[in-house]
């Protein structure tokens, strides 16, 4: 038997009726549009809407300049922002953790890029996003030069969307942190997180929620805050003190602690024939990570490779130049905790 010819549909079909809201979209990208312009130097040259952004790299600024780039997301700490309606947060986290990535190399922030998907676009939520970073891109001098917010019903749950960032900084050749001067003797100097930043989400909602049975709102002794609130605390941008370190040289390598904990992240800048030899104990641990580590008798070594444990920036600084360093710290009023030196070794973290 011949086959069936299907049957047209009795109206027009459009893109609407397959779940894309054309018109919605534009709402939410003509007020994208305004918050990504209050971020634009003189270096940006295009309008947000162009199929690429432009942007002039300053040569006299940055003589034989190096661009770093990094992309990043905010991982499952998205899952809170839905549970519990807060969206102008990770889009800060989004920002300050790309930021972050790139500063440990010495790099300046030029411009930032933004991937938002949905299933369908929520113009509220997507402006709580996208403000969020452009609040973060504007504290830090970075221009927010576009990006690209997609609709994809069915492949998302309502509600719940994903989030990514690309980044792109420069640095003078020889301003290039690479690690490479580090040698046995450096001070390592560790500066406090304000909590997760945006690692370790899972293990984290496992504990609290589901172990512990905590509600998004309930306030817990141990942690001296809500549940919800002392997890969605804003990845903090360690761009400030990272200028001030690099202006003075005083620094020979830098490592942000994200996922992986100290363990993986500060053997990625020690060159061969170095290790580090950080001393437990010499740094107060957030009550956050004491207190999950409680609810799930979670062994040290795990705690160490999925949490930043209160450190989230490591620089390592030259025994030589450490007074110098201290006392630049001390009178800018940067808190800080020396938690180890680097020794002989071969790229790995040793505990003690």
């Amino acid at each position: 038997m011949p086959d069936k010819k299907p049957k047209p549909a009795p109206r027009p079909i459009t893109y609407s009726d397959a779940g894309v809201d054309i018109t919605r979209g534009d709402r939410a990208k003509q007020r994208i549009k305004y918050l990504a312009q209050k971020t634009f130097n003189k270096n940006v040259l295009g309008e947000i809407g162009g199929f690429g952004g432009l942007f002039k790299l300053d040569t006299a600024r940055y003589p034989d300049p190096v661009l770093v780039s990094s992309a990043d997301g905010v991982g499952t700490k998205l899952k809170l922002a839905f549970e519990m309606g807060v969206h102008h947060t990770v889009g800060s986290d989004l920002v300050n953790h790309c930021i972050n990535d790139i500063a440990v190399q010495g790099a300046t922030p030029l411009f930032f890029l933004d991937y938002l998907a949905t299933g369908v676009l929520d113009p509220e939520v997507t402006e709580k996003v996208v403000s969020g970073i452009a609040d973060a891109c504007r504290a830090s001098q970075c221009a927010l030069i576009g990006g690209e917010t997609a609709q994809m019903p069915g492949f998302y749950a309502d509600g719940e969307y994903d989030l990514a960032g690309f980044i792109v900084g420069v640095v003078a050749r020889e301003k290039l942190l690479t690690g490479a001067r580090i040698q046995p003797g450096d001070v390592l100097i560790g500066f406090p997180s304000t909590g997760l930043h945006t690692n370790g989400y899972s293990l984290a909602r496992k504990l609290l929620f589901e172990v512990a049975g905590y509600k998004h709102d309930q306030y817990v002794n141990e942690l001296r805050d809500k549940a919800g609130a002392a997890l969605m605390r804003v990845h903090r941008s360690y761009l400030p003190i990272v200028k001030k370190l690099t202006a003075g040289d005083y620094t020979a390598g830098m490592a942000h602690i994200t996922g992986g904990g100290i363990t993986e992240n500060l053997p990625r800048i020690l060159p061969r024939g170095t290790a580090a030899q950080v001393d437990i104990g010499s740094w107060p641990v957030l009550p956050i990570f004491e207190h999950m580590q409680r609810i799930g008798n979670v062994s040290q070594d795990e705690m160490l490779r999925t949490f930043n444990l209160g450190i989230g920036l490591i620089a390592v600084v030259p025994a030589e130049q450490f007074k110098r360093a201290k006392a630049m710290l001390d009178r800018v009023g940067e808190k800080f905790h020396v938690i180890g030196r680097i020794v002989k070794g071969e790229r790995k973290v040793i505990y003690s």
